[in-house]
């Protein structure tokens, strides 16, 4: 049977937050205080994750924020501050790497519907909306299972992976200029919270 991508699309912007945690924060002199343990124990069940070990001492030892968007309980539940691109309904779903899906999106990209293939504009328009809902379907799914950290500016963004076999490491997504999501990467490894801490995202891109 053939998927309603369109159908698809609207149950998986439900995943993303556009109420207060979408609102831009108030910039802060001063980081926001840690959490208690018990804080953050209790947004680990509402997000149904763990976070990564040093991401979660940086919550407990440091700031809910800072550097980082800020975790915060809202009147009606956690999340992080200022985040309108992470779908928390795909938190719990392992984060691919870009290699398990390249063919997938080369055999998309190669299929988008032409109007000459068609005998009207309105069988083209419809299949071509299909096309285009599982192509949005695709791109919010190359983010499963991680956060968008940190806003780096001029679309770019940072994402710590949360769900998976790369829980803990540290990717950038640079889809607003160059279409990819990229490893960081220190030495030949992959970058860790508290490395990252320490440097700027783009000096660890391998471009």
């Amino acid at each position: 049977m053939a998927i309603d991508w369109i159908a698809e699309g609207q149950q998986l912007a439900r995943g993303r937050r556009s109420d207060e945690f979408g609102c831009p924060p108030v910039r802060q002199v001063v980081s926001p205080p840690p959490l208690s343990e018990t804080e953050i124990r209790e947004a680990e069940a509402e997000l149904r994750i763990t976070f990564p070990d040093q991401y979660r001492e940086y919550l407990l030892r440091r700031s809910a924020g800072g550097t980082v968007k800020c975790l915060r309980r809202s009147s009606a539940c956690w999340g992080w501050h200022g985040d309108s691109s992470t779908n928390y309904g795909l938190l719990t779903t392992d984060f691919p790497h870009p290699d398990s899906y390249r063919a997938y999106e080369d055999e998309l990209d190669a299929r988008e519907p032409l109007a000459q293939a068609f005998p009207d504009h309105s069988a083209y328009r419809a299949a071509w909306q299909q096309w285009d809902a599982e192509y949005e379907v695709f791109q919010e799914r190359k983010t499963s299972g991680a956060v968008f950290i940190q806003d780096n500016g001029c679309g770019f963004s940072t994402l710590l992976v949360v769900t998976g076999p790369y829980r803990g490491s540290l990717w950038f997504d640079g889809r607003a200029t160059c279409d990819r999501i990229l490893p960081l990467n220190l030495g030949g490894r992959p970058v860790l919270f508290t490395d990252w801490l320490a440097r700027s995202s783009m000096d660890l891109v391998g471009w």
